[in-house]
């Protein structure tokens, strides 16, 4: 099992994803890459030949393994060559090549260790926004929501060698001024609207955002992006930021087809770029987060649960083995489900949940100021990561 929270976890990535899975051509990829979510900002599976069960991992977990899938896919249909040593190589190069303004790449990129290591660090860094406030504002909104155009950078290092001058600027720059314009165009105004721009917002690391002003499409210089990726990808986040509950309105419709005559792009792929988005976002909505966003104390104990529940879970054998040893400590526990404890009961439990915290590295987040409230939280699953003796032994104790 792969957790892209450990050190080591490319390595084993690569152990269980070998023979990778075939992509014939550009459009394939880009179609896969869609259906995975990935180009929306909530990524809902993996394109792998190992199925990956990323159902209790974190979201940063969840972006940061699409992000290595996802390039080592690009490299592979790139080059032909589907040597995972090779492609490491290469995405460390390139994101050397890339060190973008407030992402420091020499300050990872550490004498001695591996390569797949500092490929890391790296994409521990890249899945995040680059700006803290919309973590503080919107807890669970925090992934990188143009990561896509780090894999339209590489591709753009794969075949030309080297990442064009101001390339990751101009591709910025291009899909905010899309975006910009596709929000002017809807009569539909929603709060959703004003999410999807501070999570743009918060992603751009080439360009500054409020300093793009485009009038209209025609003043855009779209001819400089010429591969079908890019052109898909432009088109689909204009289509991301139209979308209304399943209604295209005819401007909506006509200000699609018009971006996508510039390109040189079908009418057709228009039509499924609309379809695929309705389809994606009405059948996911209720877990995308800009589209739920209610009130940030609410969501930040949202994360922070999930947060629990998932290192309770990945930790579930040590820690039913700490609590077991402690006879007290079961006691208590098994008291607590038949009766209140009273004060100095409570404080054994916490003091004793607490030392056990101290033995188990990934759960220091109790240590922590603050982190006895989460406490609760961690007895309400402790009955069920015990055995079944542990309910038979309330029964002796009544």
């Amino acid at each position: 099992m792969i957790n892209p929270s450990v050190n080591g976890w490319i390595d084993k990535f690569f152990l269980e994803q070998r023979p990778v899975v075939p992509i014939p051509d550009a459009e394939t990829f880009y179609r896969s890459v869609r259906e995975s979510g990935f180009i929306y900002g909530h990524i809902i599976g993996f394109h792998t030949s190992k199925k990956i069960d990323a159902s209790h991992w974190l979201r940063d977990e969840v972006s940061k393994t699409a992000l290595l899938n996802i390039l080592y896919q690009a490299y592979c249909l790139v080059t032909g060559d589907d040597n995972p040593k090779q492609f490491v190589a290469k995405a460390v190069s390139f994101y050397n090549k890339m060190n973008p303004q407030g992402f420091n790449l020499f300050k990872k990129m550490l004498p001695g260790h591996s390569p797949s290591h500092n490929l890391e660090e790296i994409i521990d860094e890249r899945v995040q926004t680059n700006d803290n406030i919309i973590s503080k504002n919107f807890s669970h909104i925090v992934t990188n929501a143009l990561l896509f155009v780090d894999v339209l950078a590489f591709q753009q290092y794969l075949t030309q060698g080297e990442i064009p001058e101001k390339y990751l600027k101009k591709i910025e720059e291009a899909i905010i001024s899309v975006v910009a314009l596709a929000l002017q165009t809807k009569s539909n105004k929603s709060q959703h609207d004003k999410l999807l721009i501070k999570l743009f917002e918060a992603s751009v690391r080439y360009s500054k955002f409020s300093k793009v002003n485009i009038q209209n499409l025609e003043t855009l210089q779209l001819d400089y992006f010429t591969h079908p990726l890019e052109q898909y990808y432009i088109i689909d986040m204009a289509g991301l930021a139209m979308w209304s509950d399943g209604m295209v309105e005819k401007d909506e419709a006509y200000f699609l087809h018009t971006l996508a005559g510039i390109m040189g792009v079908s009418d057709v792929f228009v039509e499924e770029s609309i379809l695929s988005t309705n389809q994606f976002i009405t059948q996911y909505k209720k877990e995308i987060p800009y589209f739920n966003y209610s009130n940030p104390v609410k969501h930040f104990y949202d994360q922070t649960t999930q947060l629990v529940i998932t290192l309770i879970s990945r930790n579930r054998k040590r820690l039913a083995k700490e609590i077991s040893q402690s006879k007290e400590l079961m006691v208590l526990l098994a008291h607590s489900t038949t009766r209140d404890l009273d004060k100095t009961e409570k404080k054994k439990i916490k003091k004793q949940l607490l030392d056990i915290c101290k033995t188990v590295p990934s759960l220091t987040i109790f240590l922590i100021p603050g982190g006895s409230l989460l406490l609760p939280i961690l007895i309400k699953f402790i009955p069920q990561m015990l055995p079944s003796a542990f309910n038979e032994n309330l029964e002796e104790d009544e």
